[in-house]
């Protein structure tokens, strides 16, 4: 069974995008295209990433406008059939609610708090409150507005599972495993840590597609799941 891990893809070309994908699609669920690897490559990104093999497609453009524009690039990409298209909570319930509406085949997931902003980085955006309380007003906001999927810290987890129940889908990224650098990521945990907290898919790029054998680092992790017995769905 493959592991519930969306590997990042982030590729300072699209060949070497579409090789890590063909490494690590026997081991894992999902592969993620990113912002910059889609404006530089457009639907060729999302069609050499998926290959033969059919993989799930996570879209993290992390859309965030008025919606009548959110509206038109979410339809835009609908086309390709992502499972996972991503937009900015705080672009507010219309914005959502229009990426929900202008894709009703895509999941919708909405992005909470960046992993790389710490409480002192929120609180100078003019965000009130810890991470947490943040995510947690957040991910409500989302989900009544028709989000399926939310985007979390980790850390955040447990705590949004608690607030949106359990037919909500939690993608975490900041996950790293153990001994690996935490990189630009403030709020970071393994992926088992990760998975126990209630996720229920890892973003992992780095420790994978940065290793010598992209295909390996992601088959001894999904194997290290499997021996600890979380994220076996």
């Amino acid at each position: 069974m493959a592991a519930p891990i969306a590997v990042a893809l982030d590729a300072p070309d699209l060949e070497t995008a579409a090789r890590w994908a063909s490494q690590v699609t026997p081991h894992v669920s999902t592969v993620k295209v990113g912002l910059e690897l889609y404006l530089r490559y457009g639907p060729d990104a999302i069609a050499s990433v998926r290959g033969a093999n059919r993989v799930q497609i996570f879209l993290d453009l992390k859309l965030h406008d008025i919606p009548a524009t959110v509206a038109g690039a979410a339809r835009s990409v609908a086309r390709f059939k992502p499972a996972f298209l991503t937009v900015h909570a705080v672009g507010g319930p219309a914005m959502i609610r229009s990426a929900v509406d202008a894709a009703p085949g895509v999941c919708i997931a909405a992005v909470t708090v960046l992993t790389s902003l710490s409480d002192a980085d929120l609180e100078r955006v003019g965000m009130s409150g810890r991470s947490l309380d943040v995510a947690r007003r957040l991910a409500a906001l989302a989900v009544e507005a028709g989000a399926r999927a939310l985007v979390c810290s980790p850390h955040e987890a447990a705590a949004l599972r608690e607030e949106v129940g359990p037919d909500i889908t939690l993608i975490t990224p900041g996950v790293r495993p153990a001994g690996s650098a935490n990189q630009d990521q403030a709020r970071v945990a393994t992926p088992e840590e990760a998975l126990r907290s209630g996720a229920d898919l890892l973003v992992i790029g780095r420790p994978i597609t940065g290793a010598q054998d992209p295909g390996a680092a992601a088959a001894h992790i999904a194997a290290a799941l499997r021996r600890t017995g979380v994220g076996q769905h």
